[in-house]
């Protein structure tokens, strides 16, 4: 069997596409003014910019002037996050927020620091799927809520929460509503009108778009207060000069997405069908499939359990990677610690099945064949890790 080089990391990132990058190069050289200036360059570059945050705002029926650019889904979350707690406390008193124990840890962070400054955080369980407990979420809603926040998809086993649902709850309470949509963005359509939502982030680098550069929706009327300070930029809540060869690359990708949508996640759902349906050929005992019917395809998190395995996840990833495979134990902003998934054990697994949790993540510029090729690397390793 010949070597390959296969990428199962795309929750991670994404491969910049060459259509996205030709359309980035002439703000790199050509166009090069700064976006405040009053003159001719940079007047140019503000209108692309301008046009950009139009195309981004229509992709989910948002307002222009609801879009807010960032330099990624990091801030994207902390923005918000910051931005709507502190300054609905200021204005109203309310202290008290919302979330749950499988947010991406750049929201996790978040609501920890606030409630070392005076905020009280309740995070909702989920159950063994990764899913919000909808009527945990419910009890922790009361009339000191300023701010709930939800992921979107769980950027670790793909599972979906009832976003639209969760947000009329939270709306019942007074509440304000974000969530963390950088897994579902360019996945499926979201249209942030008819899902009620307040606030939402997302990334460029998830949809082959270049990295450094993230948005945040914000539904006008909505409190905001700056998470950068230092320029009037972003309508004065985002200082800082604008990055306008990322911001014209995410604009692109998401045209691309756009038109593409649908085929990829096509294409994704039979990738990742074929590679679950192989995995259950090789062990159907010993290795479980994580996040439940209600998934992304993009997303596909299997555990090797510890009552059959030896789990190793630096091992395991070694293991993989030798062979040609890229993939990852978690996020990407933690998996270089191997540290047991925080999402696997709030959905009550033990330590040690979540040392042995891997997760596999998909695009549309992967192949049935490479699947093929995976299944027989990892069908090796089970051998290899298997405690008969």
């Amino acid at each position: 069997m010949t070597k390959k080089e296969i990428y199962f990391d795309n929750a991670a990132t994404t491969r910049l596409d060459k259509r996205v990058f030709e359309k980035m190069i002439p703000f790199l050289n050509e166009f090069y003014g700064n976006p405040s200036s009053i003159h001719s360059y940079g007047r140019k570059v503000r209108v692309a910019i301008e046009e950009a945050r139009e195309t981004v705002a229509d992709f989910i029926n948002a307002d222009a002037s609801e879009i807010y650019f960032a330099s990624g889904g990091t801030e994207a979350n902390n923005f918000p996050v910051f931005g709507i707690a502190k300054t609905e406390f200021n204005e109203s008193g309310r202290n008290t927020i919302v979330s749950t124990s499988v947010e991406h840890h750049c929201v996790l962070e978040s609501v920890e620091e606030l409630s070392k400054n005076g905020f009280n955080v309740k995070l909702t369980s989920v159950d063994s799927k990764s899913i919000l407990e909808e009527e945990k979420f419910k009890n922790n809603l009361s009339h000191d809520v300023s701010l709930a926040s939800v992921i979107f998809c769980n950027n670790e086993t793909g599972a979906v929460n009832q976003i639209e649902n969760l947000a009329e709850f939270t709306h019942s309470s007074k509440a304000y509503f974000h969530t963390d949509a950088v897994q579902a963005f360019g996945k499926i359509p979201i249209d942030v009108k008819k899902l009620h939502l307040d606030s939402m982030s997302f990334s460029s680098h998830k949809i082959n778009g270049p990295k450094g550069a993230g948005a945040v929706f914000v539904k006008s009327g909505t409190p905001l207060s700056p998470l950068i300070f230092g320029g009037s930029q972003e309508r004065n809540r985002r200082g800082g000069t604008e990055n306008p060869a990322s911001i014209i690359g995410f604009a692109e990708a998401v045209k691309l997405i756009k038109r593409e949508m649908t085929g990829n996640y096509e294409k994704v759902k039979a990738i990742r069908d074929k590679f679950l349906n192989g995995i259950m050929r090789i062990d159907q005992k010993g290795i479980e499939i994580n996040g439940g019917d209600n998934v992304l395809p993009y997303i596909a998190s299997i555990t090797f359990k510890n009552e059959f395995y030896n789990n190793d996840p630096e091992a395991i990833l070694m293991y993989l990677d030798i062979n040609g495979i890229a993939a990852s134990n978690g996020a990407a902003c933690t998996s270089g610690t191997l540290k047991p998934s925080h999402v696997i054990l709030a959905m009550g697994r033990p330590l040690e099945d979540a040392q042995g949790t891997i997760r596999f993540s998909f695009s549309a510029e992967n192949t049935i064949d490479e699947v093929d090729y995976a299944l027989e690397i990892i069908e090796k390793m089970t051998k290899k890790f298997s405690k008969k």
